[in-house]
C-alpha cells in the first residue's frame, strides 16, 4: 500500500514539471515591424536565434551592425547575425541574452510561444520593451 502511494505521489509530482515545459521556439519568425526574419534553432543543449534576412531596402553591400557598442563589430553584416544565444527554459517560456542591431543594445530576453505568436520582452536594467513576432510556415 505504501509502495503504491509512493508511486502515485511520484507520478503526480512529475506532472507539473512536464506541464511547465515551454513551447518550441524552433522555426522562422517575422518581426513585429516587418523588417526581418529570425530563425530560432537549437545550438547545443540551448536555443539560439539568427537574422535570416532583412525585408527592408539595404545600402549597397548590405546593412551593417553600425550601432554596435564594440567598434570592431560595426563592419559585420546584420544578415546572418546571431541575436539570441544560450536561451534556456524558464517559467514556461525561454530566457537568455539577446542583442538588437537596430539600437546596438544587449539585453535579457524573456520569450514565450503561444501558437503562431512569439512574445519577446527585452529588458535593459529596469527598462523593458515587449514585441510579438509571427511564425512563418
Amino acid at each position: 500500500m505504501i509502495y503504491r502511494l509512493g508511486l502515485a505521489l511520484a507520478a503526480f509530482a512529475a506532472v507539473p514539471s512536464m506541464a511547465a515545459a515551454p513551447s518550441s521556439l524552433t522555426g522562422r519568425w517575422k518581426t513585429d515591424d516587418g523588417k526581418g526574419i529570425v530563425t530560432m534553432a537549437p545550438c547545443g543543449t540551448k536555443m539560439c536565434g539568427k537574422i535570416e534576412r532583412l525585408l527592408i531596402k539595404q545600402p549597397a553591400g548590405g546593412q551593417l551592425d553600425e550601432r554596435n557598442p564594440e567598434k570592431q563589430k560595426r563592419s559585420r553584416p546584420v544578415t546572418g547575425l546571431q541575436i539570441y544565444w544560450d536561451l534556456v527554459p524558464h517559467e514556461g517560456g525561454w530566457k537568455g541574452p539577446g542583442y538588437s542591431p537596430e539600437d546596438g543594445r544587449y539585453y535579457t530576453a524573456h520569450l514565450r510561444v503561444n501558437g503562431n505568436k512569439l512574445t519577446m520582452k527585452g529588458c535593459v536594467a529596469v527598462f523593458c520593451r515587449t514585441v510579438t513576432w509571427t511564425r512563418i510556415v
